[in-house]
């Protein structure tokens, strides 16, 4: 990659990881689609987008923590099925044309519907254990395949079967994009046996962090549940059409 390049490409990761972090997400889906644009190797992009991911993931995790917003009771039954099946997403390398095109599909419509429900009550019924194992297993699986961390699918689930609060919601999927994200890096390792150069991660991840701090930030302390559901259909969208487009 040129000097030029990474250059462009550290100016735009910040703003990604700002959108996504305000609604307790990482990233990764707008992190591979920017660094597609820009060039960068593509055997590189998964294992760098992860590692973005865990950075902002855990961010994330302790600024809605810390704003009183995780429930153990309501992340757990998600990831523990998650992380093995984020390893096995994230060790397996298929093809996967029609499946992204299946997930980017629902992503769209689950934006469409959080913009038709934005005026509902913020209320939340916990589903029953089982129901939130296979789910769990399920999206871990998918995140570990499209080398993300799952939150842009966990978020949707529970905000439109209303499994959780919006903020409830956002935190719980920054600490479920932060353990899938691990488990998907290892994976990789586990498949290739490397990670990108030092020199290519550092300036990347700087740029994260700024982004990611701020965002979270803003998504855990001052955003009303309106402005979350509205960025999160955004983010909905970019993420669905990297899926469809590739």
């Amino acid at each position: 990659m040129s000097i030029e390049s990474m250059i462009l490409l550290c100016a735009g990761l910040p703003a990604v990881s700002f959108l996504y972090s305000t609604v307790g997400h990482a990233g990764a889906s707008g992190y591979i689609a920017v660094m597609s644009l820009f060039g960068l190797a593509p055997e590189a992009i998964k294992p760098v987008a992860l590692s973005l991911n865990i950075l902002v993931a855990a961010i994330g995790t302790r600024q809605f923590y810390r704003a009183g917003h995780f429930h153990w009771r309501t992340f757990w039954p998600y990831a523990v099925p998650a992380v093995p099946c984020a390893f096995a997403g994230g060790y397996l390398n298929l093809p996967s044309h029609v499946f992204r095109l299946v997930i980017g599909v629902a992503l769209l419509f689950s934006a469409v519907m959080l913009v038709v429900k934005m005026r509902a009550p913020d209320e939340a019924t916990v589903p029953p254990v089982g129901a939130s194992l296979g789910v769990g297993a399920a999206l871990g699986f998918a995140a570990g395949l499209t080398g993300t961390g799952g939150g842009i699918f966990l978020t949707p689930t529970l905000l439109l079967f209303r499994w959780a609060r919006t903020k409830t919601a956002s935190a719980t999927s920054a600490a479920f994009i932060l353990v899938n994200s691990i488990a998907g890096l290892s994976g990789v390792i586990g498949r290739t046996h490397a990670l990108p150069p030092l020199e290519t991660m550092a300036p990347l991840l700087m740029t994260v962090l700024v982004g990611g701090t701020i965002g979270s930030y803003f998504g855990s302390r001052r955003f009303s549940r309106e402005v979350i559901k509205t960025m999160l259909a955004c983010v909905l969208v970019i993420a669905s059409v990297k899926l469809i487009v590739g």
